[in-house]
């Protein structure tokens, strides 16, 4: 299944708070409940103003939907084509 890249520009993202990250993640567990078990988020990297989130889905149209029925931006959407690192060096 491919993986994604998914960059979310959100102006202030690295001072939110605890509980509205808890609730961002919450808000995007719930949508992902509704789409099924295809989509699968992996992880997100909050940073300044961006979040950068991985996901599991079959196509970029998936991860565009959980991002217009979750109201989250998705600026950016890349499908990941490999994956390095320390021990690729090896």
């Amino acid at each position: 299944m491919p993986r994604f890249i998914i960059e979310r520009e959100i102006p202030g993202a690295g001072a939110l708070p605890p509980e509205e990250l808890r609730g961002i993640s919450q808000k995007s567990c719930d949508v992902l409940r509704e789409m099924g078990p295809q989509v699968q988020w992996v992880r997100s990297h909050v940073t300044a103003n961006k979040v950068y989130c991985e996901y599991i889905a079959p196509s970029e149209a998936e991860i565009l939907e959980h991002a217009q029925r979750g109201g989250f931006p998705a600026n950016a959407v890349n499908r990941v084509t490999a994956t390095i690192d320390p021990t690729s060096a090896e």
